[in-house]
């Protein structure tokens, strides 16, 4: 079920035929609470966003978000209810954003950190922020 009154940016079909490889798309409860953390924090270029849905763009990547109300006719469906964090299980690495600097922007913007930053053995410093829906991200450069 769409909310919008107006005409979206583009059609889902046009919008659809400009993906290619890897994107990402996450359904949230609130696309609005969700657009600071992926502008501010992860400072994703917003190229659209209404009360539906919400498009995002860095280093060739493409995120979507998706309200949990334009997913209502999915079986899936009634799961979107239940209370508590979602991805859980799955991390988004984005290599090239400073540690120090998301972590801080986090704070500030009272998002939670879920792991500090430090040095990894994997050859990363980083730092694992959750989204308002418990989406994770660990963001970070290579030592």
């Amino acid at each position: 079920m769409k909310k919008r009154k107006t005409e979206p940016w583009m059609s889902a079909a046009d919008y659809g035929r400009t993906l290619s490889g890897l994107s990402l798309n996450l359904i949230v409860r609130d696309v609005a609470r969700s657009v600071p953390f992926y502008t501010s924090v992860l400072e994703l270029r917003l190229l659209y966003s209404d009360e539906d849905f919400a498009a995002f763009e860095r280093d060739g990547v493409k995120l979507q978000l998706h309200a949990d109300h334009a997913y209502s006719r999915m079986p899936w469906a009634s799961l979107l209810r239940e209370h508590g964090r979602r991805g859980l299980g799955a991390e988004v690495r984005i290599l090239g954003i400073d540690p120090d600097a998301a972590q801080q922007r986090a704070r500030d913007g009272g998002f939670t950190v879920a792991v500090p930053v430090r040095d990894w053995p994997h050859g990363w410093r980083d730092c694992l922020l959750e989204d308002p829906d418990g989406y994770t991200f660990a963001v970070g450069l290579p030592l």
